[in-house]
């Protein structure tokens, strides 16, 4: 299987680095691509948006989320990952792209972060089959982490479900599922 690569704005076709082994599964570029299509192509995103949203990627495992919205103009990126060779490969791939500047990695796990500053864009990849999703989103919530109104995207498995409330779009891609939706105030 070839390396994740970012696919569109200025770090495009850039390798990104994975951890070895079998923990960390990268979001597929397709997914990728129809997650950014979605934002950049509906009335409540936009270009605009993209260029301007503080992105935060949470079970970041590559990083390829928040770099990917890097590559399109995203003011800045933070990164929440508990694993250390995850850790390792999301700083390789930050300093590939001479991203340092624009981002940060939170050493931390999701169910249990520390308290944060509001994020416009947060992306959610964690291991399918675990019901992570809703705890780590209360717990986001509950430390600070989503701006108001802020735009979620969920990458879920075949085992999974969330039902949120302002759900904007959603789409499948082969096994998962992209949900978007809005925080609450």
């Amino acid at each position: 299987m070839s390396p994740p690569r970012i696919i569109a704005g200025s770090f495009k076709g850039r390798n990104l680095i994975t951890p070895a082994g079998l923990t960390t599964r990268p979001t597929s570029g397709r997914a990728r691509q129809a997650a950014f299509d979605i934002l950049l192509h509906t009335a409540w995103a936009g270009p605009a948006f993209i260029h301007t949203a503080r992105v935060l990627d949470v079970f970041a495992g590559t990083g390829a989320f928040g770099l990917e919205a890097l590559s399109r103009g995203a003011a800045s990126a933070t990164f929440i990952e508990l694993a250390r060779d995850a850790q390792a490969a999301i700083k390789a791939n930050i300093t590939a792209c001479k991203m340092q500047d624009k981002t940060r990695i939170i050493a931390a796990d999701a169910l249990r972060p520390p308290p944060g500053h509001p994020h416009d864009l947060i992306f959610l990849d964690p291991p399918y089959g675990q019901n992570l999703l809703p705890r780590a989103l209360h717990a986001l919530a509950l430390t600070g982490w989503f701006a108001p109104g802020a735009i979620i995207a969920a990458e879920l498995g075949p085992e999974d479900s969330l039902t949120p409330t302002n759900v904007l779009a959603e789409r499948s891609h082969g096994k998962a599922k992209l949900l978007f939706w809005r925080s609450t105030p």
